[in-house]
Parts: C-alpha cells; sequence; structure tokens
C-alpha cells in the first residue's frame, strides 16, 4: 500500500458531531436489543422484526465506523457518500418504526402476568429504542445537502425521499399479502402495477447511486430521475383515484368496515391502509419532483 502522507487513522469519524451521532447510535442499538433478549423478551413476527431492525443497524452502523476510523472505505467499490447517507435514512425508518411496535405490542403498565422484572426491562428497551431512532434523525440532519451545496445524490432532498419512498410501497406489498383482494379486479391490478413498477425504479436509482455507477450510464442521470419521478407522479395518481373507487364504492366494495370482519385479518382493513400509504407516496412523489428541479450532486463523494 501507498503511504497517504497523513494518519492510518481517521479520528474525525469517531469525534465529529456526526460520528458521535454513530457511536451514540452503536451504544443505544446494542442496549436496546440486549436488555430485550436478556429479559424483555419477544415473540410472533412483530417482535422478530424489532430485533432484526435493531442487530442490523447496529452491525452496520459498526460496519460504518470501523470504514471510516481505519480509512479503509476508500477501497470499497462503492460511493461512499451515497451509502451512509441512504442507510441512515432507511435505520431512521426502520428504527421509528421498531421504537413505536415493540411498546406497542410488548410493554404493558401492570406486572401481571409477564411480571415486574420482565415488564421494567420492556419499558427500557422501548426507552432506548426511542433515543436510537433519535440517534439516526440526527445523523441525517447532519448530513443532508444544504441549498446550494454540491453533494452526492443520497444526501439530497430528493435522494432521501427515493428511500422514503421504497419503504412506504414495503408497507403497501405488505398490506396486498395480507388478503387486500387485489386480484379481484383488473383496476386493483394495475395498480399493484404501479406500486411494483415504482418501487423496483426507485431501488434502481438507489442501487445505481450507492454503487456509483451512474456515470457510466449511456444517459444523463439526474435528467432520467427528473423524467422517472414526473412518471411516477403519474402512475400514483391514478392509482389514488382507482384504488379507493373499487375497494370503498358501493357498486364494487363496502364503504365501511363490514361488522363481521375479523380483526387482523379483515381485506378491508389492508385496502385501507393501501389507500393512506398511496397518497401518502403521491405526496412524497410530488415533493421530490419538485425539489428535484434544483439540485446538484455528484457521483462519486
Amino acid at each position: 500500500m501507498e503511504s497517504t502522507g497523513g494518519p492510518y487513522l481517521h479520528t474525525a469519524a469517531v469525534t465529529s458531531p456526526v460520528g458521535v451521532a454513530r457511536l451514540l447510535q452503536m451504544v443505544f442499538g446494542c442496549t436496546t436489543f440486549s436488555l430485550v433478549a436478556h429479559q424483555g423478551g419477544f415473540s410472533a413476527a412483530y417482535g422478530t422484526f424489532c430485533m432484526f431492525v435493531w442487530t442490523f443497524c447496529f452491525a452496520v452502523t459498526v460496519f460504518i465506523i470501523a470504514c471510516e476510523f481505519t480509512r479503509l472505505h476508500s477501497c470499497l467499490h462503492i460511493s461512499w457518500g451515497n451509502f451512509t447517507a441512504a442507510f441512515a435514512m432507511l435505520a431512521t425508518l426502520m428504527s421509528a418504526t421498531a421504537a413505536v411496535i415493540y411498546p406497542l405490542y410488548f410493554v404493558q403498565l401492570g406486572c401481571y402476568p409477564i411480571g415486574c422484572e420482565v415488564r421494567d426491562f420492556r419499558i427500557a428497551a422501548s426507552v432506548f429504542a426511542g433515543l436510537l431512532f433519535l440517534a439516526y434523525a440526527m445523523e441525517v440532519f447532519l448530513t443532508r445537502a444544504k441549498p446550494g451545496q454540491v453533494a452526492s445524490y443520497m444526501a439530497t432532498v430528493s435522494g432521501l425521499l427515493k428511500i422514503v419512498q421504497a419503504f412506504v410501497a414495503c408497507i403497501i406489498f405488505g398490506a396486498l399479502v395480507n388478503d387486500s383482494q387485489y386480484s379481484k379486479y383488473v383496476a386493483t391490478q394495475w395498480c399493484v402495477a404501479v406500486f411494483s413498477f415504482c418501487f423496483v425504479v426507485t431501488v434502481v436509482v438507489v442501487a445505481f447511486s450507492v454503487t456509483g455507477k451512474t456515470a457510466t450510464l449511456g444517459f444523463p442521470f439526474e435528467r432520467s430521475v427528473v423524467v422517472y419521478t414526473f412518471v411516477a407522479v403519474l402512475l400514483y395518481v391514478s392509482a389514488a383515484v382507482i384504488w379507493p373507487v373499487f375497494c370503498f364504492d358501493r357498486k364494487y366494495g363496502s364503504p365501511r368496515r363490514p361488522a363481521l370482519c375479523a380483526k387482523g385479518r379483515c381485506p378491508w382493513d389492508s385496502q385501507l391502509v393501501i389507500a393512506i400509504f398511496t397518497y401518502v407516496n403521491l405526496l412524497l412523489y410530488v415533493v421530490d419532483l419538485a425539489y428535484s428541479q434544483r439540485i446538484r450532486f455528484v457521483s462519486h463523494l
């Protein structure tokens, strides 16, 4: 290896504001899943999801800190700035979800029947889960691109919104597979095609940005992203109109929740979740389109 003429260890990786935020992420993440694994306990798909979020985010955060502290990230064939910005946004969303789900399903005020010690561990785990979310949100706030600044694409508002859009699409897919009866009409199948197409293209945009391969494309990446975002807005507008009509209009569905619908297994509930998050993603794509008109970024940061 050739000497760079400077120190091999990058101390700013742990002493800068972003470095401190990552250290807090590591501490809070380790504390959270340790409390749950030791005494708090978890069960079912919700608990497993929370444990996966905390362990996954902890592992990636340790990897990022280690690479930046030892400067080994320069040996990786990826756009490091895009990778860290994308992960920080994803971890923020995942940790926020886990910070809501775990106390909702596992925390109770009384001791019966789990015992006071288990209850206390679960409350403590919930507190540290909330602190973990704040630590990741702090990193997103510190590393986001400022107005007029040339930055990596994933650090811009448009790039960060791409992560949120993909995350919201995953929520929609989760509701779709939960007995949403989307195959009942061709119109609702069109909506599923819209969700799938936009999700796939968004993931491809993120993947090209993180791998730093945008410069190798035979067309201008930034212009293509703007065109795709405009198309996604039009597609989501169609889905936002079609889905509620074919699910909640009396001619095709039910405007109210059926009285005999079982809790947790009601198609109407899944359809409502899909409708809500369709409008959420439509709003996200509109904001994305507005911000993408004035961003400047470089692919190799």
